[in-house]
């Protein structure tokens, strides 16, 4: 394909999902990352699309929100297995709080298998995904339908979650970084997750790559709020989700990175793979411990080094990837 073919279709995509993950761009237009990066960056210069960590989206800056059919084909397998890992957080007759997004609605899908569990959540999406499990509780906020990505905001919602009381908050969001933490291009569903975090003890964020490094308009949850980050494996060559992802570490949050096994061929039963049905997960160490949750007990997210000596702060992410 010729670089003025492969840089249409990738326009093509782009304008059709509104933002495409560099994975998914090379898949389709069948050449590797490194290209496709060269072929987004020459469409970038044009003003054609705007580049952003991990992927490409649709001009329009801060403000710009994708709706839910276009999330809902990005990062479709790192989500699935973001999802996968944060399901085994989740304990039997725990009481959680679950935020709207299309990767809190793959966790929800894996919800339905916990005995005991209550969920408190905005998202018409996980309420469905929860309906006809037997063994789980769902309860749904009031408020007003936003229908960009099905969820209830606005006053309402954050009146019916004063007074609750969770273990931890499963939320998700347009951008992470270290310095603002998790934040989301409307102003509406902004203001819900906050209140969804003024639930919790702790706070779950899950995010794929392409949110690492991305910062959106409205602030949701502060670094120092978050208690653990489950993502999924940044490619080798980007090297600005590996420095993000020890930015956050450096500042006390738990990342937790969905992936295959260190040592899995990728064949069925090979020497080191996870057990069918199992994601693999690696914990990056962090070098302290957590702040103090606004209004909730005092969160401690610590580990140490495979050798048993805590980690050095200026440890490279890269160095802790599988080996």
């Amino acid at each position: 394909m010729f670089a003025a073919e492969r840089r249409q279709l990738i326009l093509e995509m782009v304008r059709a999902n509104g933002a495409v993950s560099l994975r998914e761009l090379a898949r389709v237009v069948q050449t590797s990352e490194v290209t496709v990066r060269r072929d987004v960056r020459a469409l970038e210069a044009e003003g054609l699309l705007d580049r952003r960590h991990g992927g490409a989206v649709l001009p329009g800056g801060f403000t710009r929100e994708s709706g839910f059919p276009q999330k809902s084909h990005l990062a479709t397998a790192e989500k699935t297995a973001i999802a996968d890992v944060a399901a085994g957080l989740v304990e039997e007759g725990e009481a959680i709080v679950v935020g709207a997004g299309t990767t809190t609605q793959e966790l929800a899908r894996r919800l339905a298998r916990v005995p005991g569990l209550t969920v408190v959540t905005n998202s018409l999406l996980v309420a469905q995904a929860l309906a006809h499990a037997n063994r789980v509780e769902v309860v749904m906020t009031g408020g007003t339908l936003r229908g960009s990505n099905y969820a209830l905001v606005g006053s309402g919602a954050e009146q019916s979650l004063q007074g609750l009381r969770v273990s931890r908050a499963f939320l998700s969001g347009s951008g992470l970084t270290a310095e603002r933490g998790l934040s989301t291009s409307n102003m509406l569903s902004a203001s819900v997750d906050r209140a969804l975090v003024q639930a919790a003890a702790e706070v779950v964020v899950l995010a794929d790559h392409t949110k690492l490094g991305t910062d959106t308009m409205f602030q949701t949850v502060p670094t120092d709020v978050i208690t653990r980050l489950v993502t999924d494996e940044p490619p080798v060559h980007d090297d600005r989700a590996g420095t993000e992802l020890q930015a956050l570490a450096d500042q006390g949050v738990q990342v937790t990175v969905a992936g295959p096994a260190p040592g899995a061929s990728g064949a069925s039963g090979a020497e080191g793979a996870p057990p069918p049905g199992r994601q693999a997960r690696r914990d990056v160490p962090l070098p302290g411990q957590r702040g103090r949750h606004p209004g909730g007990p005092q969160l401690r997210s610590a580990s140490l080094s495979a050798d048993g000596q805590p980690p050095e702060r200026s440890a490279r992410v890269a160095d802790l990837r599988r080996r």
